[in-house]
């Protein structure tokens, strides 16, 4: 493939069930200094750096997939900004603009912010999903063995230099849904929109438990105790629920009680180059070796009949992918994937 991204619009991707991919989430390493149950297993192996696809690859699979109908880009982790040379990706991501992509995106821990929310903005990122569990400090050390206080800092730092924050929170039963209200209540504040994610079975050490999640009923009923005027807003091809809470946005991820896939339109790529149609898919297809060389018209022609193929057979959503289960399925760890 050339490096200047040809101007005809190919085929967009669509599944078998009419679904077309529009955002495409890219992680661009497993590591992260933060150690989230829900998340990191208690002795993460970390993928050599060598094996990780290099941003020269992953530049030309953007390009490729935007040329495809790709319009929002996301890089996710482990810790996005724990890999060198992010911040320069960026700016490489931001000259597709002019052939169709209209966002770039960055979901992150939040610890480098401070750090590196001007360089981000400067180099053309959009906005920022914030992963923020809780505010209160004893509670946050024991989620991610981190201090929430560099967390704060940087998401002031980057409202400052102007861009668009989004708070995640993940919520586990008898741990952090005390939370709820505070968050709510600093979230409406600070002015920034706030997303209660339901805990998914994507935690490392594969201990989860329908019994520990925190349902979207649940978090509306302790809404309901503090705030009077809570009113559903809608959800379209997002994954969160959108709520008005007292004039706040309040966003729910509600896969385990609500599950959103009948819109998906999300695609994702590991560090090391692996293909997965959705998060919780039991197989990918590894296309990395098709990624180093996709500068050869083969390679190119190969990976689009690899990634048809494997849009095409999407599953309809999580409720299949669950009842389709075998004994020992293959679970994926959310460090790995990025959210």
């Amino acid at each position: 493939m050339s490096s200047t991204v040809n101007r005809v619009q190919h085929t967009a991707f669509i599944d078998q069930y009419g679904r077309q991919k529009r955002k495409l989430r890219i992680s661009v390493t497993d590591r992260c200094n933060f150690k989230c149950s829900y998340c990191m297993p208690e002795h993460p192996e970390w993928v050599k750096k060598h094996h990780l696809l290099s941003f020269e690859s992953l530049y030309r699979f953007c390009q490729f997939m935007v040329q495809r109908g790709i319009e929002q880009i996301r890089i996710t982790g482990g810790e996005p900004l724990m890999r060198q040379g992010v911040v320069h990706f960026i700016a490489q991501l931001h000259r597709l603009k002019q052939f169709g992509l209209k966002r770039i995106s960055m979901t992150t821990n939040g610890h480098y912010l401070g750090q590196y929310a001007l360089a981000l903005k400067q180099a053309g990122l959009d906005d920022l999903n914030v992963s923020l569990d809780s505010l209160d400090e004893q509670q946050f050390k024991q989620l991610t063995q981190k201090s929430v206080c560099p967390v704060l800092a940087g998401i002031y730092a980057s409202q400052r230099v102007g861009l668009t924050v989004k708070v995640n929170c993940v919520l586990i039963k008898n741990c952090n849904e005390n939370q709820i209200v505070p968050l709510t209540l600093w979230a409406k504040a600070h002015h920034i929109e706030l997303r209660f994610i339901e805990f998914m079975p994507l935690d490392g050490d594969q201990k989860w438990s329908v019994a520990q999640v925190v349902t979207e009923q649940d978090i509306l009923d302790e809404l309901a105790t503090v705030f009077q005027h809570i009113a559903l807003v809608g959800q379209s091809h997002n994954p969160a629920r959108q709520y008005i809470v007292d004039g706040a946005v309040v966003g729910i991820i509600s896969t385990i009680s609500h599950s959103f896939c009948q819109q998906c339109d999300r695609l994702r790529l590991t560090a090391q180059g692996e293909f997965y149609t959705c998060l919780f898919a039991e197989k990918s297809v590894n296309i990395k070796t098709l990624l180093e060389h996709l500068d050869e018209h083969e390679n190119t022609t190969a990976l689009d009949t690899t990634l048809t193929q494997a849009i095409w057979s999407k599953a309809s959503g999580f409720l299949e992918i669950q009842a389709q289960k075998k004994d020992n399925p293959r679970k994926i760890s959310m460090h790995v994937m990025g959210g």
